[in-house]
Order: structure tokens, then sequence, then C-alpha cells
């Protein structure tokens, strides 16, 4: 038997609470006694906006960043703080920044939070909490433009966000059961970037993000578990070689390598010495961001300018060579005739996600489905910027047979809301990053808690989240 075989059962104990008053900390809610509001008819009152404010933080790369907190007339209060892109598509809703390079190197967002506070927030004042859309729309015809620009994506998502937020807790509920209603339940395969090259790392490696996917797991606790251990022994395998563990934006590690290929060797060595079979336990994804190194109509790839047909044909030999569950951005996102051969020839045997390609975008994911282009839609709030807008492009993508993988940026914050609409959506997939640097481990931490709370009705997606897939 190998030295490295385990009893992989051991990452599915949990803690539990014997205390009485420790689980009554647990469950213990902001207002001692929830009562429904009743007007005079005896109808269920309204949860009036009356307040919102904004302010600039900080994000994950120590760039400014906007956060919105709501106040409702009942007390209630929702807060939300909006992530930011490294690798950014052409088509998203517009980011606002300063541009003083006196302050914040021109990254400030001072502009959207006065955007906030001046123009959004006199707009919302009396509006039903609980209408999503209406606020959301409202939002959107103040700025009036298609892509955000005037006010800001980054301003009209912060308040969105927080709307959502003070509503779930106006009505007394997590965020993922306000959103997502009884029958959210299913918690989402984590698809944990631990290995980071292209704009989320200095080094020559073209890919962004080489992932690990524990789509073998039992329960979501158990995946996180997997995952962490493949992590910490994938750093081991990197100290052996003498390799740097310094860290990507994402908290992947960012060795600088020959190949794309010697990554995933790596991670595959790091499966095994954790006492994982690799496609059975877990198995591997790749972002490409494939934009990113498209120049002057040719991928320049491994030193190499190389075709959409050269890329197409790469990328089924790694499909064919490694335990590959899913292959983002393989493509650049105006190459839509390259995008829908890929499809073609691959699309059976793995999910093909478009990021840059939808950028959350309803219209552009319809025109994807109508030419049976791509077969996954990845999910990021920010690109679209309202939560509004974000569920209706899920919900497209689900009923149209695409799957749905929610997704962090690299410019990420302490806010959990993604991991809540993942669970909300029963999307079944979620990237938020390896499992280290608290931004990232804030979201794995809050489906932890979800997973409690549902408890016998929580179900874990694992491989049913891949139906491509076959090991």
């Amino acid at each position: 038997m190998s030295r490295y075989v385990k009893d992989i059962s051991l990452c599915s104990k949990r803690q539990v609470i014997h205390t009485g008053e420790a689980l009554g900390l647990v469950r213990h809610r902001r207002r001692q006694s929830f009562t429904v509001n009743l007007n005079a008819q005896g109808a269920p009152s309204m949860a009036i906006i009356d307040a919102i404010h904004a302010r600039e933080i900080l994000d994950s790369r120590g760039n400014p960043t906007v956060e919105v907190e709501v106040g409702l007339d009942d007390g209630s209060v929702g807060r939300a703080a909006v992530p930011s892109g490294a690798s950014t598509g052409a088509f998203e809703a517009v980011e606002k920044r300063d541009g003083d390079k006196d302050r914040y190197q021109g990254k400030g967002v001072l502009q959207a939070v006065d955007a906030v506070i001046d123009d959004l927030g006199p707009a919302l004042i009396g509006i039903d909490a609980t209408d999503q859309r209406l606020s959301d729309q409202t939002m959107i015809d103040l700025d009036g433009t298609a892509n955000k620009g005037k006010l800001g994506a980054n301003a009209i998502l912060g308040v969105s966000l927080a709307v959502a937020a003070a509503a779930a807790d106006s009505a007394d509920l997590p965020l993922y059961r306000y959103l997502g209603g009884p029958n959210a339940h299913v918690l989402p395969v984590p698809m944990m970037n631990i290995v980071n090259g292209g704009s989320h790392a200095d080094s020559d490696v073209d890919i962004q993000e080489f992932m690990v996917v524990p789509l073998g797991a039992s329960t979501f606790s158990e995946a996180l578990c997997w995952g962490a251990e493949v992590y910490h022994e994938l750093k081991k395998v990197l100290n052996e070689k003498g390799l740097s563990t310094g860290l990507g934006d994402e908290g992947g590690f960012a060795p600088n390598l020959p190949s794309n290929r010697a990554a995933l060797d790596l991670i595959v060595e790091a499966i095994k010495r954790a006492g994982y079979t690799p496609g059975e336990n877990i198995a591997l994804a790749l972002d490409a961001a494939s934009s990113e190194f498209f120049k002057d109509g040719a991928y320049q790839f491994e030193g190499q300018s190389k075709s959409a047909a050269e890329m197409s044909a790469y990328y089924a030999e790694l499909v064919r060579d490694y335990p590959l569950v899913s292959l983002e951005d393989p493509l650049d996102e105006e190459d839509w005739d390259g995008w829908k051969t890929l499809t073609e020839e691959i699309g059976d045997k793995v999910q093909i996600v478009g990021d840059d390609l939808f950028v959350t975008n309803p219209e552009r994911l319809q025109r994807g489905i109508d030419s049976k282009t791509a077969n996954s839609l990845l999910v990021k709030v920010n690109q679209i910027g309202s939560l509004t807008e974000t569920l209706d492009a899920v919900s497209l993508a689900q009923r149209s047979g695409y799957t749905t993988v929610i997704s962090h940026r690299s410019g990420e914050t302490e806010d959990t809301t993604i991991a809540d609409i993942a669970v909300a959506t029963n999307a079944g997939q979620i990237k938020t990053g390896a499992p280290a640097r608290s931004d990232r481990v804030a979201k794995y931490n809050q489906l932890l808690r979800i997973e409690e709370d549902l408890d016998d009705a929580a179900r874990y997606a694992g491989r049913s989240a891949f139906p491509r897939f076959t090991a």
C-alpha cells in the first residue's frame, strides 16, 4: 500500500456543540423575538428604505472599493462591499474610478461613493426593500447608460447587495434563504485555485488559474478539508523542488514553471501525496483567461503564436491526459467561431465556461445559447452590476441546460454575499480562491455555516455538478 493512502473519512468528522448555551448563542437573532409587522388592514407591512450610506474601503489587493450600508424603517440594516477584477472582460459593466493619480494611483472610488450618497440614495428612499427588482431598476434607469458608466457599476452593485441584505435582516432570514426560498439547499463544489498564473501572478505560466475540484466528497465540509490538505501538500512539493511558495492574488502558489503542464503535474502529485485519487476524489479545472494573451489575432501562448484551432487541439490533449472537469475562457471573448468549434469538439466531455465571453450578461448569454457556444456560465455580480440582473442570468443559464459557477474576483473583501447566492440559486459550483487569505476563506467559512444551518436538508452537489465528466 502506498504511504500516501489515507482514510478519507477523516475529513467528514464534524465538531459537535454539546452545550445548550452554545447552541442557543448560535441560533440567537438580532431581535430577541420576531413578529410580522402588520398594517391597519392586517397585511404584512413593507420594509421601507430610509437611509443609505457609502464609504471607501480597501480590497485584498490594497485598492479602494465601495462599501454600502442600507437602513430600513424597522431598524434592519444591510451591508455589502464590492469586489474588483484584475482580468476584466471588455463587455463588463463599468467600474467607476476617480483617476486622481495623486491619490491611490488614480484608483480611488470617492466619485462612486458620492454617487451612492447624492444620487442613488435619495432615489431609493421610501422604496420597499423586498422589491429587489424595483430598487435595482430604479438605479439602472437613473444611471441611464448601457454599461452603468455614469454612476458606476461599483456604486449600483454596492447598493443592490446591501438592499438585499437589509431585506433579509428585516425578514429575520439568512440571505441564502431570503433569496432562494425553501428550495435553497445545495452546497456548491468548491473550485479551489491553488496555482496562480497569468495576470494573477508574476510568473511565466500563461494559464491564470489551476484549480482542484473535490467532487468526490460527501459534504461541503469534507470537500473543503480535502482541498486544504492538497493545498498544504502542494506547498511541501514546491519546497522539495526548490520552487517559490509565494502567493498570487487569489491565495494560490505562483511558482515560475517551464510550462502549464508542469503546473498540472505538480498538482496531480500533491493530490496523490495527500492520499486522494485524481479524477475519483479530486478533479482539476482551468481558467485560461485567454483574452489576456490574445494579441494581433493570435494566441501568444508558451512562447508561440497559436490559432484558435491549435489552442483547441491543445485543450483536447489536456482533457485526454488529465482529469479535467472544467475549462474557463479557453479562447478570446470575441472569438465566437472558435468557441463554437471547441464546444462541438470537446463540449460533451468537459464543462466549457464563459466568463469574459458572457460577462454575466443575459443578452450575451442568449447569443451563446442560440449558437450552442460554451455550456456553462461563470457568474460575477460586478460584471453586470446588480443582483436582479445576476439572478436573471443564472435563471436563463439553468433553464437552458447550462451549468452555473458563482465566482469571486481577484480583488475581494470579507463580504460573503456570493456564498449565499451560490446556495440560493442551487448553482452547484463556486470559485472563490485557495483555502488561504481571509478574503477567500470568508466565503468558505460562510458555506460551512450555511451547511450547518441547513443540517439534514443540506445536499452537496458533488459529481452531479459536472454531468459531462466521466473519470
